[in-house]
């Protein structure tokens, strides 16, 4: 940890620090849970008309694992522990939630932002989702803006906005007439330098 409050941990062998995107896929392929429900049912539909592997995303807050997310019981912490993505273990802190980590999304990687504002900004991104925790969790995808309830990207976005960074911003995705006022858990992954799991082989 720093002055700042920015916390560095690793999940399935990728680095993560404050304010980072874990990435997710629906279900889970090393859990066997007939009765499960899928993680992000609508995403799932979601993503069967946007092009992409990423259905919902979470920020790491730390330390030690800890995270957000906008899921099925609004927004919500939870710990990841021992740097494993386990959906199974997380159940009992998520709901009935199992998903397949992905990777990881760096929003500020690669802005030139000297340490000390990198910093600020992370922090300042961990306290936004924090000041959220309790909210419920939002169906209107088109109300992007409202700061009432939240979905999983939702939160992200509206975390960086106040930081002069718009993850909504891959044209290649709102193909379709009003989409914009959409932000996709694939385009958060798309318009930020990112790694995958597959990526520590």
């Amino acid at each position: 940890m720093d002055s700042h409050g920015v916390f560095s941990y690793r999940i399935n062998g990728l680095p993560v620090q404050t304010g980072d995107v874990i990435c997710t896929q629906n279900g889970a392929v090393d859990v066997d849970l007939p009765e499960a429900i899928r993680p992000g049912e609508f995403w799932h539909w979601v993503s069967q008309i946007v092009p992409g592997d990423v259905d919902h995303v979470a920020v790491y807050l730390g330390p030690r694992g800890r995270c957000i997310e906008a899921g099925a019981w609004g927004v919500s912490s939870f710990v990841v522990k021992g740097g494993r993505w386990n959906a199974a273990r997380m159940m009992a802190q998520r709901g009935r939630f199992v998903d397949t980590f992905y990777g990881i999304a760096y929003p500020l990687e690669g802005r030139g932002l000297p340490t000390e504002a990198e910093r600020r900004v992370r922090a300042e991104v961990a306290a936004y989702c924090i000041a959220q925790l309790g909210k419920p969790y939002n169906l209107n995808l088109l109300n992007l803006e409202q700061e009432h309830s939240f979905y999983c990207s939702q939160l992200v976005y509206k975390a960086y906005q106040p930081q002069g960074i718009n993850l909504n911003s891959d044209p290649h995705i709102h193909m379709l007439p009003g989409t914009q006022r959409i932000v996709y858990p694939q385009e958060i992954w798309k318009v930020c330098r990112h790694r995958t799991a597959s990526s520590q082989g």
